[in-house]
């Protein structure tokens, strides 16, 4: 009696697709997972009906599809598809004025005017003062971060200007809304605005 052939060996028949032949393989191998002997046999059919595939490719008596043989014909009839554009507008100019600071700039910064904040809030007769440091403050940030003092004077003046008016806006809002809310509400919002310009503008 003669050895069975790999094909019999998976149970296929010898014009069985490859896809049939991986399901046979996989179904074998989880039948004999502990069989380590059988595994190696099945591996060993399936290599053999592999090589007899590859064998009968080169002669010429099994015909590949074209899909496989020439996969470049199916990418060049693959219609592009349209890349956007890169977007210049807005999104570069904000990235370029937008900082990312460290998450150590960012505590640092934030206890310096918090600080502020809170002199300002127990002592508010200095309230000039407290805003003075502030801006001091916010120019010694932000020439740290850049290295160029003219355009972190400007920066700063500019943070203290609005960081003014949204308390002054804030304080009239609240005298027609609130009047019982403290004044010093007005005031943080300056040193929160204060921060905001030193800690994310560049």
């Amino acid at each position: 009696m003669s050895d069975p052939t790999p094909y019999e060996k998976l149970g296929i028949d010898e014009d069985a697709s490859f896809e049939e032949v991986q399901r046979a393989r996989d179904r074998m191998l989880s039948e004999f997972e502990d069989d380590e002997l059988q595994q190696e046999l099945i591996e060993a059919a399936y290599d053999a009906v592999l090589m007899d595939r590859l064998r009968a490719r080169q002669e010429g008596k099994i015909k590949v599809p074209d899909r496989i043989r020439f996969p470049e014909r199916l990418v060049a009839n693959v219609p592009p598809v349209a890349q956007p554009g890169p977007t210049k507008s807005a999104s570069t100019w904000l990235s370029r004025l937008v900082d990312n600071p460290s998450r150590q700039d960012v505590l640092v910064s934030l206890g310096v005017f918090a600080g502020l904040g809170v002199f300002n809030f127990l002592i508010p007769a200095a309230s000039p003062t407290w805003l003075a440091l502030s801006l001091l403050s916010s120019i010694y940030f932000l020439n740290r971060k850049e290295n160029r003092f003219g355009r972190s004077v400007l920066l700063a003046l500019m943070g203290l200007v609005l960081a003014v008016l949204c308390g002054v806006m804030l304080n009239q809002v609240r005298l027609m809304v609130a009047p019982g809310v403290p004044p010093s509400v007005a005031t943080i919002l300056m040193y929160i605005v204060m921060w905001l310009v030193t800690c994310f503008l560049r």
